[in-house]
């Protein structure tokens, strides 16, 4: 049972889990998901030599109830908390670790976080305004549950196996537990804020980033375009390419846990000795 921890940001709860010592690495889940599905990685070997630490966004997970909808909901209002719980947590040099929904937070964020050593994303395809969405995602039927704040049980269990390869079943229960319990309205404040002056320009914020960028991809999405991203102007692009993991699809971390958790160590090795070079 991994251990949970609070913090009160602006009247809102935010649920934390940490564990470790070393580099810090902040986790930032996904949509309707919850700090929880980080499990493979927080009990992982990472925690022998780096501090990881997960949150609850808003809405999700333990991080209920909402102690202001208009504040706190919405890419624009996570991207708030991230910074505020970087500073509670003086994780300042942290690399920002972001899936699917998590990723656009950690791009929201990284602009208020100057210290910050890299940025880690995933099912997040970096998206300008207005946002190019036939062209970022894929047309799958499931990406309307992900803004609809009543889901029924078929919608849910449609959204959660989008999540993986075909086929693939093995946490399935924790990912149906976890948007079971999600506020409904933290989906449809993101699609809210899917607006003029509602997010920053990600494409923008790749683009002109003086940090290392990580871009991870599973080769069997069922929700991302990954040629997209050959769109998408990156210069700090780590390694210079889209890591595509085989065998993966939405939730590499879940799904491939030892090849993801392997190229994130990679990544944070290299994102310190950038930092040391100046």
């Amino acid at each position: 049972m991994m251990p949970t921890d609070f913090l009160t940001i602006d009247g809102q709860t935010v649920a934390y889990t940490a564990t470790g010592d070393g580099p810090a690495i902040l986790f930032i889940h996904g949509n309707s998901s919850s700090r929880h599905t980080f499990q493979p990685q927080l009990e992982s070997e990472l925690s022998r030599s780096h501090r990881l630490v997960a949150l609850d966004l808003p809405g999700f997970g333990d991080s209920q109830p909402v102690a202001d909808p208009d504040v706190v909901l919405g890419i624009q209002g996570y991207g708030q908390i991230v910074v505020k719980v970087v500073d509670a947590l003086m994780l300042h040099q942290a690399v920002l670790v972001g899936w699917s929904l998590g990723g656009h937070v950690a791009l929201e964020a990284v602009g208020d976080l100057p210290e910050c050593r890299g940025v880690l994303i995933y099912g997040a395809p970096p998206l300008a305004f207005p946002p190019d969405m036939a062209r970022a995602f894929l047309p799958n039927p499931a990406m309307g549950a992900a803004f609809n704040p009543q889901l029924s049980e078929e919608e849910m269990q449609g959204f959660v196996d989008a999540f993986f390869i075909p086929g693939y079943e093995a946490g399935d229960s924790r990912f149906m537990d976890d948007i079971r319990r999600a506020d409904g309205r933290a989906r449809a404040a993101i699609a809210a804020g899917i607006r003029p002056g509602g997010y920053r320009d990600e494409v923008a914020v790749v683009a002109n980033l003086r940090v290392p960028l990580a871009i991870l991809h599973g080769a069997q999405e069922q929700l991302i375009n990954g040629a997209y991203f050959e769109s998408v102007v990156m210069p700090t692009l780590w390694r210079g390419a889209v890591q595509v993991i085989a065998d993966a699809g939405h939730a590499p971390h879940w799904e491939t846990p030892q090849v993801f958790n392997q190229l994130l160590a990679d990544f944070v090795a290299d994102c310190s000795t950038e930092a040391a070079r100046g």
